[in-house]
């Protein structure tokens, strides 16, 4: 729940040690601060909000079915690719966009467990994890069973069948109280909300998000 030469080979293709590329990992698990009743929280759970950068070692760009995985040589949030079959791997690209310097501008499909930044810098060294040249933005989801992204779930970006409490903060629908929410919709205008909704959430201002209103039901 973590942004954003030559045209590069895909990332899977050898095993080299290049460094021309820079992978920035974000764990999600965000929950956006809403006005109103709703305050001003801007909590996240389960997230990293300090990402971390790390070689990919190969070289490429980015491409739906590529994976990846922690970098043991950039601790504790690096990520770089790996071959699927390689047990390194723990996560799958489900969808390559384009790169943002604004983290909620990158909208992620459902089933999304991380967000992956992927830099392009030039050189090597220790200043790999403070440059580069944003090039896109991996979807990420992982190859083992726990998918924190899967709507309803608890973590990941929020999507349409997540679960809210009162204050618009995400939490695992299996959790849920009697104060909590689903989610319905997200849209930019309050009058754009299913009719099935009791608890429209208008949140706070934020650059480049997609929508500005939580459409809330009853769960």
């Amino acid at each position: 729940m973590t942004q954003p030469g030559s045209t590069p080979s895909r990332p899977r293709r050898g095993a080299g040690c290049l460094q021309s590329l820079v992978v920035l990992a974000v764990i999600l698990g965000l929950a956006y601060g809403a006005s109103k009743v709703f305050g001003d929280k801007d909590s996240s759970s389960k997230a990293s909000s300090s990402p971390s950068s790390a070689s990919d070692g190969k070289g490429g760009s980015w491409e739906v079915g590529d994976c990846g995985g922690p970098d043991p040589e950039n601790k504790p949030d690096g990520y770089r690719a790996f071959d699927c079959d390689d047990k390194a791997a723990t996560f799958k690209a489900l969808e390559i966009k384009s790169a943002s310097i604004m983290p909620n501008a990158i909208q992620c499909p459902a089933g999304t467990d991380l967000i992956i930044q992927v830099s392009r810098v030039f050189g090597s060294g220790d200043d790999k994890k403070s440059s580069g040249i944003p090039t896109n933005t991996v979807c990420g989801r992982n190859l083992s069973d726990d998918h924190p992204g899967d709507a309803g779930a608890g973590g990941g970006q929020l999507v349409k069948g997540d679960c809210i409490t009162s204050t618009a903060k995400e939490i695992a629908c299996a959790e849920a109280g009697s104060d909590a929410f689903k989610v319905l919709d997200l849209v930019e205008e309050k009058e754009e909300c299913p009719a099935a909704t009791t608890e429209p959430m208008q949140l706070m201002m934020a650059m480049g998000r997609p929508y500005n209103v939580i459409c809330g039901g009853k769960v």
